[in-house]
């Protein structure tokens, strides 16, 4: 007997990203585009080589944006006979693809600075804050529009790391034209890029390595396996709990599955639902991470005799 938790659809997942989801990620974009473009047009009409640059780097910010709104829309489709999860793990692999390019990007800006600090460029400050005034008004807003959701899945979470990151590279733009004008000292250019990588680069390991962690089915932080078997076998007629395996499709869905052997007595006096439920809100309930959506296959003593399996 298995029976396993389901809300809808077909494989018992329902549909996945909320509609004010996209819209904030819609409007994010929106403001980055409008940047993006007004600064490619300064930079063709004044020649600025500090635009140009920027604008750039708002063209980064413009795709982590569009590829987390993609993510978001797949997300809201529903799941299929073909695609039983629909495309919950959209958001993971957008993620992952951000927090690539931040990685690349705050290692990048790591090694340019301790180049620029052994041989630092001539900068023109009044470009420099120009630009950095600029970029640092866009992000504010593209921060204060996404701040309402970025706790929602991972998708959010990168998204606003990335516009976050952006507004943080503005304010050492801004800070460092106020010391070069001020001082002279042109390394402080460098110095607050590589202050700005080192906060990137280790959020974006975070991100990489839970990312990766959902696509490798790792077991949920937070869920102890060795306590669900023990929790699973203080339950009343289970006698061994199996092939006991936990992961999540996406951030916000845990799953887990497990072969339970009952008293053979359960299958004959109709008590084998009532352990069922039991099993089922144990996982639900007692534990940090709560997982509505398990899967139980209930055994007699002699089955396991008849499997294949391997290991937990």
């Amino acid at each position: 007997m298995a029976h396993g938790h389901d809300h809808g659809g077909v494989g018992g997942v329902g549909a996945g990203s909320a509609p004010g989801q996209r819209r904030r990620l819609a409007v994010a974009l929106a403001i980055t585009t409008a940047v993006l473009v007004a600064e490619v047009v300064g930079a063709a009409v004044t020649g600025s080589l500090a635009l140009l640059v920027d604008a750039g780097h708002m063209l980064t910010d413009a795709g982590g944006l569009l590829l987390a709104l993609v993510a978001a829309s797949l997300m809201a489709r529903p799941a299929t006979s073909r695609r039983t999860w629909g495309w919950r793990r959209a958001e993971v692999v957008a993620a992952g693809v951000q927090a690539a390019i931040l990685l690349a990007v705050g290692v990048y800006a790591l090694v340019e600075g301790v180049r620029r600090l052994t041989a630092p460029p001539e900068v023109e400050p009044t470009g420099m804050l120009v630009v950095g005034v600029v970029g640092l008004v866009a992000n504010v807003v593209c921060l204060a529009v996404l701040a309402g959701g970025r706790t929602a899945n991972l998708n959010l979470r990168a998204a606003f790391l990335e516009v976050a990151a952006d507004a943080l590279g503005s304010v050492a733009v801004i800070a460092g034209a106020v010391v070069v004008a001020t001082t002279g000292w042109q390394r402080a250019d460098a110095v607050a890029g590589m202050l700005v990588a080192a906060w990137i680069v280790p959020r974006a390991v975070t991100i990489l390595r839970e990312s990766g962690d959902v696509l490798l089915e790792t077991t949920p932080t937070g869920l102890d396996l060795d306590a669900v078997r023990a929790h699973l076998l203080a339950l009343p007629h289970v006698r061994e709990v199996h092939d006991l395996h936990a992961g999540r499709i996406s951030t916000t869905l845990p799953v887990l599955s497990a072969h339970v052997v009952v008293d053979d007595s359960c299958f004959r006096d109709g008590h084998a639902p009532q352990v069922l439920d039991q099993l089922q809100d144990c996982v639900a309930r007692h534990f940090p991470v709560s997982v509505e959506h398990s899967t139980f296959q209930l055994e007699p003593a002699g089955h396991a005799a008849h499997e294949h399996h391997e290991a937990c």
